[in-house]
C-alpha cells in the first residue's frame, strides 16, 4: 500500500481512539489531506480551534514524534503519489518488435500525464480569469510556438474572447506591444528552442506594466522570468521537436473553461457567427442565381 493511503487510512483507523478534543483535529487532516504539507502547527491551531500542544500530541498519538514529522511525511507520500499517478494508462506494446506507433502514443500519453498531475489547478483557474477579465488576449511565438499561438487564439474568438495573435511580419513583437494597454493580457508561447524574441517581447510586456502568462515546457524556462503565471506543459517528443499532444489539451481546456466560466459570452459569439454565416451562404446562393 502506497505511504500517502497508509497514513490516512491509520488516522481514519485510530479515530474512535481519540480522545474527544483530538477528533475534530482528525476530521480536518482527514478532510484536508493534501493541505496539510502547506500548514503550519499554527495554521492548524487556527483552523481545528485546538491549541498547538493538541496538535503535537495528536501527531504523536498518530505514530510520529511531532507535527513536523507527520507533516513532512504527508508531504512526501503526496509527492510519490503525485509522480506515480497516471490518469491515462498507456498502450501495452504490440507483438511486433517495432511498433512505432505505439512507442509515440506512449510518449504522447506520458506528456500528457505529467502535464495534468503538474499544472496548478490554482494557476490554470487563475490564467481563465485573467483572459475573461482583460479587454484583450494578444498572443505570441515564433516557430512551433507561432502556430501554436494560433491556435490559441482561434480557440479563443471561438468563446467570445477578443483575442489576436501577434504577427510576424512587417513589425516586431516589440513594435506591436507598443499598441496594448495595461488592461489586456498577453500569453507567450515559448518551447525548444526557445526564441529570443518572444523573450525580449515578455520582458518588454512586462516593463510596460501588461501581464504576462506563458505556456512553456519548464517551471525555468528563459520566459518564466518575465511572467505572472506560467502553466508548465510536457512536450518531450521521439524527434528533435516538441510534441503538440499536452499542449493541444491544455489549449483547449482553456477555452473550455473560458466557455463554461461566462457562458453567455460564448452563446452571444455563437449566436452572431451563425448570422454571418447564414447572411453569407444568402449572398453566394443569390450570385449564383
Amino acid at each position: 500500500m502506497e505511504r500517502y493511503k497508509e497514513i490516512k487510512e491509520k488516522i481514519i483507523n485510530k479515530y474512535n481512539t481519540f480522545p474527544k478534543n483530538q477528533r475534530k483535529i482528525a476530521e480536518y487532516f482527514i478532510n484536508n489531506f493534501d493541505k496539510i504539507p502547506f500548514l503550519t502547527v499554527q495554521d492548524l491551531s487556527a483552523a481545528t480551534n485546538s491549541s498547538v500542544a493538541s496538535i503535537v500530541r495528536f501527531s504523536q498519538f498518530t505514530g510520529f514524534s511531532g507535527f513536523s514529522e507527520l507533516r513532512n511525511e504527508i508531504a512526501d507520500s503526496l509527492q510519490s503519489e503525485i509522480s506515480n499517478k497516471e490518469i491515462f494508462p498507456l498502450f501495452e506494446k504490440h507483438q511486433l518488435e517495432d511498433d512505432l506507433l505505439t512507442e509515440v502514443a506512449n510518449l504522447d500519453i506520458k506528456n500528457i500525464n505529467d502535464t495534468l498531475n503538474f499544472v496548478g489547478r490554482n494557476t490554470f483557474n487563475y490564467v481563465v480569469d485573467k483572459i475573461l477579465n482583460s479587454d484583450r488576449v494578444f498572443t505570441a511565438g515564433l516557430g512551433i510556438s507561432y502556430l501554436l499561438a494560433e491556435i490559441l487564439s482561434y480557440q479563443l474568438t471561438q468563446v467570445g474572447v477578443s483575442s489576436s495573435i501577434l504577427k510576424h511580419s512587417y513589425a516586431s513583437f516589440d513594435e506591436q506591444i507598443l499598441f496594448l494597454s495595461p488592461k489586456d493580457l498577453l500569453i507567450v508561447l515559448s518551447f525548444p528552442p526557445y526564441s529570443k524574441e518572444t523573450i525580449e517581447a515578455a520582458e518588454f510586456a512586462s516593463k510596460r506594466n501588461i501581464e504576462v502568462i506563458a505556456v512553456t515546457n519548464k517551471p525555468a524556462s528563459p520566459v518564466t522570468f518575465y511572467t505572472k503565471a506560467n502553466l508548465v506543459v510536457q512536450s518531450k517528443n521521439m524527434l528533435f521537436t516538441n510534441s503538440f499532444a499536452a499542449i493541444s489539451v491544455l489549449i483547449n481546456a482553456i477555452a473550455t473553461a473560458c466557455a463554461i466560466k461566462d457562458k453567455q459570452r460564448a452563446k452571444n459569439i455563437l449566436l452572431e457567427s451563425e448570422k454571418v454565416m447564414i447572411s453569407s451562404n444568402q449572398v453566394i446562393n443569390e450570385s449564383k442565381l
